[in-house]
């Protein structure tokens, strides 16, 4: 369930009375239902408003389709930390997405503790803290959830890699019975450099781990090259933006060569997520832009 969706070749048959080429109708029809890419929205690209409440969590994924017409969604736990254990409040939560016709994508996991922790004790509860996310994960119709490869800085560069793996491992088994997977961003410390990161995911060796290669927190690690080393474990991308020029184009990301890696190069066709993170631009009107700029680049990357 993990593997990249591929792109069908669409055969062209022979329109002897026009003289041309032509799709076959069914293809055109495949055509229409898979986009190159799938858009959703990143609950991050709100968390002002969200954090501010001036938005109800529970209306998220409703929120998505009615103000950005995005059908998938991506939910950050640190807006349901208190209601984690609310059976009552999570079925509500999946009423929201089904009424609305939306897509639960993955949630990303913040906060359980660092699943490299050099106290193996720790790293161990760290690990059990993500159960339930993963529990809410399959409920929700996830397929996975986002977690940190956290070491709190200690031992050497080996040692960390070594710890990270274990918890991954440990967590990754427990999310395995649930067939849900066990996604890493570059989210920080040794996270973000993506030779790192793409060890881990190796010495893992498991089918539901895998990584969320996010543009913008590669920090002074090349962006391409991380993401270039992340995409052949990759079960999602973020798309994080910041800032837009005059010609809509992200002035930190060339969204162009960074989506021709993923597409092109790596063969990705899943869900690429709109994370707003700017300060500039409103929240609304950066997931505007960032999913308008994502529906060029797509729109280019598809007529070759």
């Amino acid at each position: 369930m993990f593997a990249a969706v591929t792109r069908r070749t669409f055969l062209k048959h022979s329109a002897t009375a026009a003289g041309g080429l032509a799709l076959a109708p069914a293809a055109l029809a495949e055509e229409k239902r898979a986009p190159l890419f799938k858009i959703s929205l990143a609950q991050w690209s709100l968390h002002r408003a969200f954090f501010g409440k001036k938005l109800d969590p529970l209306q998220f994924a409703a929120i998505a389709k009615t103000d950005y017409d995005i059908h998938a969604v991506e939910y950050v736990n640190q807006f349901y930390k208190d209601k984690k254990k609310d059976d009552a409040y999570l079925k509500d939560l999946k009423k929201v997405a089904d009424d609305a016709g939306v897509r639960s994508v993955l949630i990303m996991c913040d906060g359980e503790g660092a699943l490299g922790d050099p106290d193996e004790k720790k790293r161990q509860q760290a690990v059990e803290n993500h159960y339930r996310w993963v529990e809410w994960a399959k409920f929700l119709g996830c397929h996975s959830i986002r977690v940190n490869a956290e070491t709190n800085k200690v031992g050497t560069r080996e040692e960390q890699a070594q710890r990270a793996t274990d918890g991954l491992r440990k967590l990754t088994e427990f999310g395995t019975k649930h067939e849900i997977g066990v996604i890493v961003e570059n989210h920080g410390g040794l996270s973000s450099d993506g030779a790192w990161l793409a060890g881990v995911m190796k010495a893992v060796d498991n089918k539901y781990c895998g990584t969320l290669p996010d543009f913008g927190n590669f920090y002074s690690y090349d962006r391409y090259k991380g993401v270039d080393e992340l995409m052949p474990s990759a079960k999602g991308v973020s798309a994080k933006s910041h800032d837009f020029d005059d010609k809509g184009e992200e002035t930190h990301t060339d969204y162009h060569k960074m989506m021709a890696i993923v597409v092109n190069k790596h063969n990705y066709h899943g869900f690429v997520g709109v994370e707003y993170e700017g300060g500039k631009l409103s929240e609304p009107d950066g997931i505007k832009a960032t999913k308008k700029l994502l529906e060029v680049v797509r729109a280019e990357l598809a007529k070759g």
